[in-house]
């Protein structure tokens, strides 16, 4: 595998290429690889609590809704939520269901001064395949990365 440093490089060149505004962009594989090794790192999980208990979570991660359900309604406290519990210096990882709302999270995270702010690509579950369904060919859980069900 991997160093940190290299995965983390990738992931800068990555943000680059895709002319993203945070630090960089991780594979699930490479966000776990680096919440075993680099010390302070954070993955911050942004799904809803519904889908949290429904579909699973991620042993560990720190949870802050990026929208509440029902409704899709912005958590209007979700910068005060994020600064509670993750270290402005940290390096921090966001996820969400397929790397879509978390890319928002890591943008709004950059803007309150995080500036180690990671998004997770294809998310906890990934994009849909040719049926409609997610989890079967991208994300957290296609990968077997540690999750457990609520």
């Amino acid at each position: 595998m991997a160093s940190i440093s290299e995965i983390l490089a990738a992931a800068r060149e990555r943000a680059q290429r895709m002319n993203l505004p945070y630090s960089g962009a991780l594979t699930p594989k490479e966000a776990y690889e680096i919440l075993q090794h680099a010390p302070g790192a954070r993955l911050v999980d942004i799904r809803t609590r519904a889908e949290l208990d429904w579909v699973g979570r991620i042993p560990g991660a720190v949870e802050v809704e990026w929208v509440s359900y029902p409704g899709n309604q912005p958590n209007r406290d979700f910068d005060q939520q994020l600064r509670h519990q993750v270290d402005p210096e940290s390096l921090v990882m966001f996820i969400c269901r397929s790397g879509v709302r978390s890319h928002h999270a890591a943008t709004a995270a950059t803007r309150l001064g995080y500036t180690e702010s990671y998004n997770v690509l294809e998310g906890f579950e990934g994009d849909r395949d040719a049926t409609g369904h997610r989890g079967t060919t991208g994300g957290w859980r296609y990968a077997g990365l540690p999750w457990v069900q609520s």
